[in-house]
């Protein structure tokens, strides 16, 4: 009989429903200024309208559709869980990436959000490990529950032997 790998289920929460706003807003600072700027070179320079305003068509197209569909597919993606021994969160758009880090190896937990992650209070929550990959990070949660996950986070691992001690 074949062995059959073992499969993870998703971590059971989802990031705060604030975080569809937060990233549509990051979007939304990255498509605009294409859009307006090509939108402004349309209006002032006639010799080349068709070939501007073609290009300020696709853009902003393009820009729209990111502006909706992005936000709605990272929600349903983003997830985290935290139990007495690990820490497992899923990320991603394209790429997804799942991480789980054992408690016991757990150095630093922190928590970081810039402006318009505050705007929408959210912070994120960075579990930095002994690992080569690198910090795992679980962003759009809001603020008290990451302050409280830190807490519990930090405590929990001083009371288990490893790199946490």
């Amino acid at each position: 009989m074949p062995r059959r790998e073992p499969r993870l289920r998703p971590p059971r929460h989802r990031l705060e429903r604030r975080a569809l706003g937060w990233w549509t807003a990051q979007a939304a600072v990255v498509v605009l200024p294409p859009i307006l700027v090509l939108a402004l070179l349309t209006a002032l320079i006639p010799p080349a309208r068709t070939w501007l305003g073609l290009s300020l068509a696709v853009v902003a197209a393009a820009g729209a559709a990111y502006l909706l569909v992005m936000p709605v597919w990272r929600y349903r993606v983003h997830r985290w869980e935290a139990t007495d021994d690990a820490v497992y969160a899923v990320s991603g758009w394209f790429w997804q990436r799942a991480r789980i880090a054992p408690l016991a190896r757990l150095q630093t937990v922190d928590t970081a959000s810039g402006p318009l992650q505050r705007m929408f209070r959210l912070t994120g929550l960075v579990v930095t490990t002994a690992s080569a990959a690198g910090p795992i990070r679980i962003q759009g949660l809001d603020r008290d529950v990451a302050a409280e996950l830190a807490d519990a986070l930090a405590t929990r691992a001083q009371a288990l032997p490893g790199d946490g001690q």
